[in-house]
């Protein structure tokens, strides 16, 4: 999502069988969570934050509790230009599309959003002290306690409770200790990171569950894993996260000069070939001094960040103590934090501000708790979930009970720092095992814009990757080690000889009669340096301009005689030509007449054959000719019989009973779904054959459509009648119950939508537009004879609506119930209050005594006043009714209805505002 920099580590492994793809996991490294909650100078937030409020409806804003993007201080006030917002509102429709194509649900896409929005309003929460040393939230930030709480899913006593104070137990004692202001801010914004984090970890999570690949135990799979990580950073003020990239770039570096450099020579003493040792840096003493236990900087990290009044200083000064004489770290004389680690790619200096802090990563004891009850269920599986040793999210499963040390609030939970050790180490032993390939990315500019080339941050970049050592080394090396037979198959041609063995003496034969020198000749294999290919490619490209010529001159001769044996031809049939000419031109004799022939006698009759032992011809598929009697004739017994196929009675008895379980399947499931105003739609032809299909579309024109039920498998088929002939594309059905055609990659809701998003956008890879509907082959009997009677569901469905609708206005509190469906969102039945959690209802009666003493009369000439329309269609009201919503929505807007009041009250008091201001875009009018 971000544009500059993912902020975290990926390691995508694809499993392929047999050349297909079967399945994909991917491993998330150092989520660079600090940034939720500060940004430096010039850099933005996370972009799905931008992305949410540029692309979310009005609507969904007022659903999630969203406000305009320049009041979150997480933000910083700024936003973006028109053309940005739109980029960012087209970047979050990609982002929904792929969560639907993966095959994420509804509610967990609502949840999850919710959650964002939470972060959003948690850091608008300010603090205050009072007289008693007590804190509270101030009177402008009541409002954005309260919306935290609802999108969070919790009390808004229990949230602020643990922001203002930690409980402990010592003893079977209970122990409240106060937070001063410091403390409760750092409360707040360490549980915007760990829920943005939660999050991250879940939605990884969850594409890894959904992607695994679905082939047996004993299936053998291959894997291609691309590591795409941060490379090395030297920033103005570098942190924590500098360190852990870093540390990860040494890592790599570190594995890289094994792999290239010792592992080759390892290579060079097994073939038993002379070689001189290559030179090169190695960074083994500055892994020793991050790493090594127990004393190294990640060490005495996790040792200081053990004490609870242990500061940034003390650390810093720690490490001074300890590591003034190592040649890879200096010593900053500074008031401020500040050390100096001296890199492979050159001296970074660090801030120690803030390492302890994020090091531990802690949130209030109290937090996990009110979380894991939270009535929103994304959320309390999220706290409900253990983190492995490298950090990543492992939620609970229901047979296996967690015991308490697993935790994440367990005594024994693992710093930052430690659990990014563990997850270098398990990448590592795959990279070890594995057959690597480095790709090296170097960034021309940093204005994004071609023909630019800043040669300072390409030396750079050229440096930090190690590329000039790289380079002089390989010079050293021999790069290019083909085998004995490879060589061979590939130059044999310079000896000139046909059946060459493929063995070392014919190697040794073919390169003695070369002048290229330098090159070795191990035990299976010969080594070579890098510039010794591009010599025999030069003696390949002398044989080929030879052959070329030779190639040329027999050619010549060859159709030179051709030619000349052509033109001889031609001399012969002109020489036969005259003499046809002068034959013809002697006197012509008078012709002898024929003998006269017999009548031809009538032959007996013969018996033919009747039609009933004639076998059917089939029609070639894909093809638009006229029918015949035997088109389209079920496969049933009798048939199978007559024509004479083997088991074809038991095929067609599997087919039968396959086209029952489809059309049960699509009356239970997915008859509601495409029945529009009583009727099917015109393009929706029930269950007919392909061949029936192909028949319809005969005389249409092109561009002309339908969609028909699968016989052979539950889902769909759209038939497309194109230029020469119809097309097929299968619709399937993702797990989430959106439509998607095979091949593209748009997910939609229903089929209607598919239809139309497909008669503006073309399929794939045609680009082929659905512009006219087939339609029904007759007016009256309709094509779908086996779902007859199914189009009447809308009519029974509205019926039992309306019914429900009447028994509703029959309530004798219509008031509440007015009441109650201001704080519904739209198109939600007041019926379902009923059937609501005893929190959700306690929340719901507390607002509703709060405002019944002065405002019922008010608040019903407002519903008088301002009450909406209800001229919803059909489609419309099913699809709101059926949409989730957040768990706890009336408190949401409340809340959003107390901030936009207060912020009202503000521009109405300050007298630099006119009172000819418009009100701001994002302001509800009905408030």
């Amino acid at each position: 999502m971000n544009d500059n920099s993912s902020r975290f580590g990926k390691y995508i492994q694809l499993r392929f069988h047999n050349s297909s793809v079967k399945g994909a996991k991917i491993n998330e490294y150092l989520l660079e969570k600090s940034r939720v909650v500060h940004q430096d100078e010039g850099e933005r937030n996370f972009h799905i934050f931008y992305c949410m409020l540029a692309g979310i409806s009005p609507d969904d804003k007022d659903m999630y509790g969203l406000l305009d993007p320049t009041q979150y201080r997480y933000l910083n006030g700024r936003y973006g230009s028109e053309d940005i917002v739109r980029k960012w509102g087209e970047k979050y429709s990609e982002v929904c599309n792929a969560m639907d194509m993966v095959g994420f649900q509804e509610q967990e896409k609502v949840d999850m959003m919710t959650i964002l929005a939470g972060i959003l309003s948690l850091g608008n929460i300010m603090f205050e002290p009072t007289e008693t040393d007590v804190l509270r939230v101030t009177g402008k930030s009541m409002g954005w306690l309260k919306a935290t709480a609802g999108q969070f899913g919790v009390q808004e006593e229990e949230l602020l409770r643990s922001l203002t104070c930690t409980l402990s137990v010592t003893r079977g004692e209970a122990i409240r200790r106060l937070h001063n202001q410091q403390q409760a801010e750092d409360a707040r914004d360490s549980i915007a990171k760990v829920a943005y984090g939660r999050v991250f970890g879940w939605i990884v999570s969850k594409v890894n569950e959904l992607l695994a690949p679905n082939v047996d135990f004993d299936v053998e799979l291959t894997e291609i894993g691309i590591l795409d990580i941060f490379g090395f950073e030297n920033f103005a003020v570098n942190r924590f996260e500098q360190l852990c990239i870093n540390l990860a770039n040494e890592q790599l570096q570190y594995f890289f000069n094994h792999h290239i450099f010792l592992m080759e020579q390892n290579e060079y003493k097994e073939e038993g070939i002379e070689w001189e040792t290559i030179s090169f840096k190695d960074n083994k003493p500055i892994l020793d001094l991050i790493l090594t236990k127990p004393i190294g900087i990640l060490s005495l990290l996790d040792e200081q960040s053990a004490f609870p009044q242990a500061s940034d200083r003390d650390f810093v000064d720690k490490l001074n103590s300890k590591f003034k004489s190592s040649p890879h770290y200096e010593v900053v004389r500074s008031r401020s934090p500040l050390f100096t680690v001296v890199h492979y790619a050159g001296k970074v200096q660090y801030n120690g501000g803030g390492f302890l802090e994020m090091n531990r990563d802690t949130i209030p004891a109290s937090i996990r708790d009110l979380f894991i009850n939270s009535v929103t269920p994304l959320l309390s599986v999220l706290f409900a979930a253990t983190i492995s040793r490298t950090g990543t999210l492992m939620p609970r499963k229901a047979k296996v009970m967690q015991k308490a040390d697993d935790n994440f609030n367990s005594t024994r939970k693992q710093s930052v720092g430690a659990q990014f050790k563990h997850s270098l180490a398990v990448l590592m032993e795959k990279m070890f095992v594995a057959s690597p390939h480095f790709v090296r990315c170097i960034k021309p500019n940093g204005n994004k814009l071609p023909d630019q080339v800043d040669n300072k941050r390409v030396m750079d970049q050229l440096r930090y990757n190690g590329l000039l050592e790289t380079i002089r080394i390989r010079r050293d090396g021999f790069s290019w080690r083909p085998s004995f037979k490879e060589f061979a198959q590939r130059y044999n041609i310079l000896l000139i000889k046909p059946d060459l063995p493929l063995t070392k003496e014919s190697c040794l034969s073919i390169l003695n009669t070369t002048e290229i020198h330098g090159w070795k000749c191990g035990s299976s294999r010969l080594f070579f340096k890098y510039w010794h290919q591009e010599e025999l490619s030069r003696l390949l490209e002398r044989l080929g301009k030879a052959a070329l010529v030779i190639q040329k001159n027999y050619l010549s001769l060859r159709y030179r005689r051709k030619y000349l044996s052509l033109l001889l031809e031609v001399s012969r049939q002109r020489q036969a030509q005259r003499e046809r000419e002068e034959e013809n031109k002697r006197p012509v004799s008078p012709p002898v007449p024929l003998p006269r022939r017999k009548k031809p006698q009538p032959r007996p009759r013969s018996i033919m054959p009747t039609a009933a032992h004639l076998a059917p011809v089939p029609r070639p598929r894909n093809k638009q000719f006229e029918a015949t009697p035997f088109d389209n004739l079920e496969v049933h017994s009798e048939l199978a019989e007559l024509i004479g196929q083997a088991g074809g009675e038991e095929r067609a008895r599997e087919r039968s009973k396959k086209r029952r379980d489809n059309i049960r399947w699509f009356k239970e499931t997915q008859a509601r779904k495409v029945v529009r105003n009583g009727a099917f739609p015109c393009w929706f032809h029930g269950m007919i054959t392909r061949r029936q299909a192909e028949d319809l579309m005969t005389d249409k024109p092109v561009g002309c459509f339908l969609i028909r039920v699968g016989q052979s498998r539950e889902g769909y088929t759209l038939t497309y009648k194109g230029a020469n002939r119809c097309r097929h594309y299968m619709i399937e059905m993702q797990s989430n119950g959106k439509y998607v055609i095979l091949g593209e990659d748009k997910a939609h809701p229903s089929l209607p939508d598919l239809v139309q998003h497909h008669s503006r956008v073309g399929i794939k890879p045609f680009n082929e537009l659905l512009t006219t509907s087939c339609g029904q082959t007759c007016d009256h009997n309709t094509d779908y004879e086996d779902l007859k009677g199914l189009d009447h569901l809308a009519v029974v469905d509205r019926r039992s609506t309306m019914s429900g609708e009447e028994e509703g206005e029959s309530s004798p509190d219509q008031v509440h119930l007015e009441f109650q469906q201001l704080f519904l969102p739209p198109g939600q039945n007041p019926d379902l209050e009923a059937q609501r959690p005893p929190v959700l209802r306690r929340i719901s009666d507390r607002r509703h005594r709060a405002e019944a003493g002065g405002g019922g009369e008010a608040l019903r000439g407002k519903l008088r006043d301002g009450e909406r329309g209800r001229a919803w269609g059909d489609e419309g009201e099913r699809d709101r009714k059926s949409r989730p919503f957040p768990r706890l929505y009336p408190s949401i807007r409340l809340a959003m209805r107390e901030i936009q009041q207060h912020f009202s009250d503000v521009q109405e008091q300050s007298p630099a505002v006119s009172h000819s201001t418009p009100k701001p875009s994002w302001r509800r009018t009905d408030s």
